[in-house]
């Protein structure tokens, strides 16, 4: 395989999640390109939903084994991949300090690096995936690249070491959003020097653009996310209480998570239970259509009290290229693309009031929302095209296909 056209391996945590359609977006936009790529998961899938894009995905998925690991299964993994890369014993301080697990599977991704021809490999976030890939890229002697999110670079857990090591051993780092990469180059230092930023694309010809204008009428809210508190549910309830005061609609909030059952409480205790719809977690197509159709978009992104915070919500940039009026918060990269009265309306986290105002004042002009759904639009086109930016991501790839030298 010629630099030109690297052989990508893929590393992921679980595959596949419902919640990272960016993942399997930019894999589908590879395989658009041609790309030759291959999937390798860490742990078994443990969602009880999928989305229905994952039917466009050829690439095969190889699950690493990650359960009952014993002392005699290391040392097999040692003896099988040093069979087939004899530096593996030389390369083996790089395990200094890692869990068993992680260097167990490093080996196991390094022998199938070289049973399968992969020149290059990618992980999805800057934890596990990233900490295994750093392994095999090392026994195996080929680049490695990781692109980071938000839990993996924001949560009190992180260790800075832990990801300064990564940024300096990665060939490149790519993040999500203009504010991530000012938090990595401000904690990563130097390691960062390689870091950059490339937004997650979506597919412009399944979001297609409708104005908010040729839609039925409706005062319809939706919001779509984990049910966590990064993304801010429980100050969308609150603001709808107080809405609710003043006008008729309806709020759907699409998504399963931790906080359920008090989202739900919280709607019974406000008397909410006519006007807001936990409606679960939904295939994307439905979604799509959902969110199409909807008059307001709303995103109150918060950062959580673990330090825990969105990227930049891969379905705040959906809805914008569907052509739904958006709200969100001014938490960290939604700025960058949601311009307050340009393309959506913003407000402060945790500003119950201005929350509700900027959803009323929505619902009530038409005009506004056809304003801000067009500029959203060309923005959307010009900046999240997944073609374009996995085109970009691709190379990246091809820089890094130069071999990497053993950093012992």
């Amino acid at each position: 395989m010629s630099s030109d056209s690297p052989r990508i391996g893929y590393v992921v945590k679980r595959f596949p999640r419902y919640s990272e359609t960016f993942i399997v977006n930019e894999i589908v936009g590879h395989q658009a390109a041609g790309c030759d790529l291959e999937i390798f998961s860490l742990r078994p899938p443990n969602d009880t939903h999928f989305q229905d894009t994952l039917a466009r995905v050829r690439a095969p998925v190889h699950y690493l084994p990650s359960e009952g690991l014993k002392a005699a299964d290391l040392w097999s993994a040692l003896q099988e991949t040093a069979g087939m890369v004899p530096d593996v014993w030389r390369g083996l301080a790089i395990g200094r300090g890692e869990d068993a697990r992680d260097v167990y599977q490093g080996l196991l991704l390094a022998r199938e690096v070289r049973l399968r021809g992969i020149t290059h490999l990618h992980a999805h976030f800057a934890g596990l995936p990233a900490s295994v890939a750093r392994l095999a890229s090392r026994f195996a002697n080929v680049p490695f690249t990781f692109t980071a999110h938000a839990k993996d670079i924001f949560h009190e857990t992180v260790s800075i070491g832990d990801l300064q090591r990564k940024l300096a051993d990665a060939a490149a780092a790519i993040t999500v959003s203009d504010f991530n990469l000012l938090h990595l180059r401000a904690i990563g230092g130097p390691a960062a020097a390689r870091t950059i930023r490339i937004y997650n694309g979506v597919d412009l010809e399944r979001f297609t653009f409708t104005p908010p204008d040729a839609r039925p009428l409706s005062r319809r809210i939706v919001s779509v996310g984990r049910l966590v508190e990064k993304k801010g549910v429980a100050d969308l309830i609150d603001a709808c209480a107080l809405l609710s005061a003043r006008c008729d609609f309806t709020c759907e909030i699409i998504g399963t998570g931790e906080l359920e059952a008090q989202l739900r409480s919280q709607i019974e205790r406000l008397g909410l239970a006519s006007h807001i719809h936990l409606i679960g977690p939904r295939p994307q197509a439905e979604i799509v259509e959902i969110v199409r159709n909807a008059t307001v978009f709303a995103a109150p992104c918060v950062v959580g009290n673990d330090g825990n915070r969105d990227g930049l919500p891969t379905t705040l940039v959906e809805a914008m290229a569907l052509g739904t009026p958006c709200v969100a918060t001014d938490v960290t990269g939604i700025p960058e693309i949601l311009r307050n009265a340009d393309t959506g309306l913003l407000v402060r986290q945790h500003d119950v009031s201005a929350l509700a105002a900027a959803i009323g004042w929505l619902l009530d002009d038409v005009e506004l929302r056809v304003a801000l759904a067009r500029k959203a639009r060309k923005l959307i086109e010009g900046e999240f095209d997944v073609l374009t930016n996995s085109a970009r991501l691709r190379s990246v790839f091809r820089e890094a296909a130069a071999p990497v030298a053993m950093r012992i």
